[in-house]
């Protein structure tokens, strides 16, 4: 299963906002994949934006949160993207995160990005997972 998820606000996991929903959601999925603007060109700091969506994931569900997580830098075609990225990158890395970089614009990194999920989805598979409800994922 696939789910597209906003962004979520803070205090999504008591309700705010469509958040709960969307948490709720995210329960039947094996595998989480963040995108994030490399760029930072509306002044958003990447790495703040993934804490804040875990931080959310992790006070609705502690489980949800500790499920295997991709975090995808697009706008790798920027030049603002490339000042960012080995900051970001070794970030996510030092914290034991999988990171991959693409450009929606070009396509650039997307096969890699694709074949390195399903391969992750495919090796989650294989060990049992359950939601909050103790039902199967």
């Amino acid at each position: 299963m696939i789910a597209d998820v906003p962004g979520l606000i803070p205090g999504a996991h008591r309700g705010e906002g469509l958040g709960d929903r969307f948490l709720r959601h995210l329960l039947r999925t094996r595998v989480l994949l963040h995108l994030v603007d490399l760029a930072g060109l509306e002044g958003r700091d990447p790495i703040g934006d993934f804490e804040a969506i875990n931080r959310e994931l992790a006070l609705f569900d502690p489980a949800l949160a500790a499920r295997p997580q991709i975090v995808v830098g697009n706008k790798i075609d920027l030049a603002e993207s490339r000042d960012h990225r080995p900051r970001i990158e070794a970030e996510l890395r030092s914290r034991g995160i999988e990171f991959a970089a693409i450009s929606a614009a070009t396509g650039a990194g997307v096969p890699a990005l694709v074949g390195a999920l399903c391969a992750r989805v495919a090796a989650v598979r294989r060990v049992p997972t359950s939601t909050a409800a103790g039902e199967p994922a």
